[in-house]
């Protein structure tokens, strides 16, 4: 289920809205001028975090790791970004927003269940 494009799409759209969000708390939550610094870095350094530890062989990437990690190392990674992006809409203070994303996650967790059992055996 999880390499359905529907699945993939959804996948790509919660990675860019993680993302985001931390640049977002950067932004709301420091005042200037570190708010003009954290809006790039928070985001640059999630996306580094995301691209780099990687399970050798993914399905769903292009079976590249530039570093290869455990599944269960990669599992928790995925879940720390994508918690991690609602709970930074939660205190840069849009709580709708944060709820709104934390309920996406929770429906593509329950759907892509098989590509956590992967990642659990890898």
């Amino acid at each position: 289920m999880s390499l359905n494009p529907a699945m993939l799409a959804i996948r790509f759209l919660l990675e860019l809205v993680a993302i985001c969000s931390f640049g977002v708390y950067g932004w709301r939550a420091f005042d200037s001028p570190w708010k003009f610094l954290l809006v790039a870095v928070l985001p640059l350094a999630t996306a580094t975090l995301w691209g780099t530890f990687a399970v050798p062989d993914d399905p769903s990437r292009d079976g590249n790791a530039t570093v290869a990690v455990p599944g269960a190392l990669r599992l928790a990674l995925e879940l720390a970004i994508f918690g991690g992006g609602a709970a930074a809409l939660w205190a840069a203070g849009l709580p709708k927003w944060a709820l709104a994303s934390l309920a996406v996650i929770v429906v593509y967790l329950a759907l892509a269940y098989d590509r956590f059992a992967w990642l659990l055996k890898a």
